[in-house]
């Protein structure tokens, strides 16, 4: 076997595999041109983020098994080529779960006692004890929005300290959170009863996590910790919220543009900085070494799948028959991710027809990645997400039947939550893509794409009139209106028309106005 290791990695990462008798040809800063003749034999490629791996560079390495990113990231990594040359890449997730933890801890306790502004008094020559006075962690309530690696990490050390500790996490079960001994809690419980508050989720869009309207509902002596993404706070109105004394400080390693443009936020004394530094550690660039070159060699070796971020490889006719439905599942679960609430207990996916015979493994994983994905990672995908789901306390059940549809075949999922149930079945139409044909027991015809409106409203008259009214006077303009009716009521699905960019959107604002039509029982909006 050859190894090609393009980018830095610890001594220690390449030891590993030329223990194997592997042929090692670790050498940074190469031309293209040389890095094309390496690849030219190579069974196996490790990159950090410096080097591109592009369709270019694919087609040059014929030989290539597996293509490994040490670290998390996969952007510089063209992964639709590499799985249509049938090349698993993996990466190395987690890996600084520990560092990033212990930054937390440290950027917590530095905002707790003032470290900073008291290192910077010290050296001015100021002995200004009254003016440091700092608060205990012991007993106080850190507030954990995000149960994932890093999430539980630091969950570990709040123990530590004798801290209360709190988390929001609709994605992991009551079972999980039992055995981490913490209470979860909806985001605004926990925004009003934390003295810390800690962010580790991935990016939630347009949309700051934390604005102004949300900082508000925080004690005023709350201290808020972010080491995962700048763009889950809004920084102007963080700012406002510490100088009106709405909340007390905060310790930031991330931010919306960095390096930072605007001091005003990294500048007030009750803010803690530090520029984005929370995984860089020895420690954790030896971990990220190590864990790389072991997915590689456990798959060249064994066989053995671990880490994996593309799909799953499948004979060339079971991937032709199979492909069109893992659109329609990956819809389906997004679908119902973003109708429901609740905290998820069980993903059931029955398969009809012709789905009910075969290998069906890549099918779930879509489903989990359409239902995962507005939530976590982008690196959630079909080879990962059972796993994921695993992690979280989340059974998911497969089921198949025989019974005579209506359809040639038909996807159906279920969501079991906290909340209740929630149902979506739907189906391919020629010509017409993914079809959603069910929703809660309730039959409708709508397409799975684009801008949905979902509602759920009694049957009576003048539902759709006073709902068409209100998009009319935003001016949104509504593509399809689908309605379905059954015994417990009615659903609408209205798909909005956003062919330009400049297209009026639905806001929120909007939203509730249809709330507010005394009919209607829910609406939710969801994207496709």
């Amino acid at each position: 076997m050859k190894i090609v290791i393009a980018d830095p990695l610890p001594s220690s990462a390449a030891d590993l595999l030329r223990d194997e008798g592997w042929d090692v040809d670790a050498q940074t800063g190469r031309t293209p041109d040389e890095l094309h003749a390496a690849l030219a034999d190579a069974d196996a490629l490790i990159v950090r983020s410096a080097t591109r791996v592009d369709a270019g560079l694919i087609a040059r390495a014929p030989r290539l098994k597996v293509i490994a990113r040490a670290g998390t990231g996969v952007d510089n990594v063209d992964l639709d080529a590499a799985s249509a040359g049938g090349i698993l890449v993996v990466n190395a997730p987690g890996a600084n779960s520990v560092s990033v933890a212990e930054h937390t801890f440290a950027l917590l306790l530095a905002a707790a006692r003032s470290i900073a502004l008291a290192d910077g008094l010290m050296k001015a020559g100021r002995w200004d004890k009254k003016r440091l006075l700092g608060t205990e962690l012991r007993g106080k309530t850190l507030g954990v929005v995000g149960l994932g690696r890093i999430g539980r990490e630091v969950v570990h050390r709040a123990h530590a300290f004798g801290m209360r500790t709190i988390v929001h996490d609709p994605f992991i079960s009551s079972q999980v959170a039992a055995d981490l001994d913490v209470e979860l809690l909806e985001l605004d419980e926990l925004c009003a009863q934390a003295d810390f508050i800690t962010l580790h989720v991935p990016s939630t869009g347009t949309r700051p996590l934390f604005d102004a309207a949300r900082l508000s509902r925080c004690k005023p002596t709350l201290r808020i910790i972010n080491t995962a993404r700048g763009t889950l706070i809004d920084e102007a109105a963080l700012a406002d919220a510490i100088e009106h004394g709405v909340v007390g400080g905060a310790g930031l390693d991330v931010f919306q543009t960095e390096p930072p443009s605007d001091t005003r936020l990294t500048g007030l004394p009750q803010v803690v900085v530090t520029p984005h530094i929370a995984g860089s550690t020895r420690e954790a660039q030896e971990l990220v070494g190590l864990e790389t070159a072991t997915c590689v060699r456990d798959f060249l070796k064994t066989g053995v799948v671990r880490n994996a971020v593309n799909y799953p490889s499948l004979a060339p006719e079971e991937l032709r028959r199979i492909q069109p439905y893992t659109v329609l599942a990956q819809r389906l679960g997004a679908f119902l991710g973003q109708i429901s609430t609740g905290r998820i207990e069980t993903v059931a996916i029955r398969y009809y027809g012709e789905l009910a015979e075969g290998n069906t493994e890549i099918l779930v994983g879509a489903t989990l990645v359409g239902f995962f994905g507005t939530v976590l990672s982008s690196n959630v995908t079909p080879i990962n997400a059972r796993a994921l789901a695993k992690d979280r306390g989340i059974e998911v059940i497969e089921s198949r039947s025989t019974r005579p549809r209506n359809f040639t075949s038909l996807i159906s999922v279920k969501l079991h939550t906290s909340d209740g149930e929630r149902w979506a079945e739907g189906a391919l139409f020629e010509r017409a893509g993914p079809r959603l044909i069910l929703v809660d027991g309730v039959s409708v015809e709508a397409p799975l794409e684009g801008t949905l409106v979902v509602i759920r409203n009694n049957d009576q008259p003048g539902v759709i009139g006073a709902v068409g009214m209100i998009l009319g006077r935003h001016l949104v303009n509504i593509a399809t209106f689908a309605l379905g009716r059954g015994p417990t009521g009615a659903v609408a699905v209205v798909n909005i028309d956003r062919e330009g960019a400049d297209d009026p959107v639905v806001t929120d604002d909007v939203l509730d106005e249809i709330r507010a039509v005394p009919a209607v029982q829910q609406v939710t909006m969801v994207t496709l």
